[in-house]
C-alpha cells in the first residue's frame, strides 16, 4: 500500500448503507446486526429533518441524495422499547411529583390525612394529565419523524464496519429485510 494510500485510509472510515421502508424491518435488522456482535454506537439514522436542513442550510427531497454526505447530522436508534420508557417517565414524574408536592404542603400546614389524601389524588390527576400529554408529544414526535423519513425515500441507516468480515455480515444483513441502496462507502473520520 503506498503512503498515500495509507494515509487515506487512517482518515476515513467505512459504512454500510442501507434504506428501509419500514421500521419494523428496520429494527429488526438492528437487532440481527447486534447478534453478529455490532454495538449500537456501530449503527445510526437520520436525524429529524429540521435539524438536517439547518446544518446542510438547503431543504432535501429525498434521502437517498444524504446517504453518503459525511456532514448530515445523525441519530441514534430509538426503539419503541425507548420511546415507551420515555413516554412512561414523563405520564409517571409529574403525578409523583405533583402528589407528594401537595401531600407535603398540606401535611405541613397542619391537615387531616383526609385532606392531604384529596390532594395528593387531586394533584396526582392534574400531574397526569400534564403527564399524558408530554408523554403523546413524544410518541407524535417521534411518528411524524418516521412519516417525514418514508415521505422522503424511506429510513437511512448507516453501519460502521471495521474489516471485510463486518462488511459481509453488514449487508448480508441489509439485504435480508429487505433495505434498499445498499453499499459500502468511505466517510472521513470525525476530528
Amino acid at each position: 500500500m503506498s503512503e498515500v494510500a495509507r494515509v487515506e485510509a487512517a482518515q476515513t472510515t467505512r459504512e454500510a448503507v442501507g434504506i428501509f421502508q419500514d421500521e419494523n424491518k428496520m429494527l429488526e435488522a438492528i437487532d440481527d446486526l447486534e447478534t453478529h456482535g455490532f454495538n449500537r454506537y456501530h449503527i445510526s439514522v437520520l436525524a429529524s429533518k429540521k435539524t438536517v436542513e439547518a446544518k446542510l442550510g438547503r431543504i432535501y427531497k429525498r434521502v437517498e441524495e444524504l446517504a453518503d454526505n459525511p456532514n448530515v447530522p445523525r441519530d441514534s436508534v430509538h426503539t419503541p422499547e425507548y420511546i415507551g420508557h420515555i413516554e412512561g417517565s414523563l405520564f409517571s414524574y409529574p403525578i409523583y411529583i405533583a402528589a407528594t408536592a401537595a401531600t407535603t404542603i398540606v401535611v405541613a400546614s397542619g391537615g387531616t390525612l383526609l385532606s392531604a389524601i384529596t390532594a395528593a389524588i387531586a394533584a396526582g390527576m392534574s400531574g397526569g394529565l400534564i403527564g399524558g400529554l408530554l408523554a403523546y408529544l413524544v410518541g407524535k414526535h417521534h411518528s411524524d419523524y418516521l412519516q417525514e423519513q418514508i415521505e422522503r425515500g424511506g429510513l437511512l441507516l448507516w453501519i460502521s464496519v471495521s474489516d471485510e468480515q463486518h462488511e459481509r455480515i453488514a449487508i448480508s444483513v441489509l439485504n435480508k429485510y429487505s433495505a434498499q441502496d445498499i453499499h459500502i462507502h468511505n466517510i472521513p473520520v470525525a476530528n
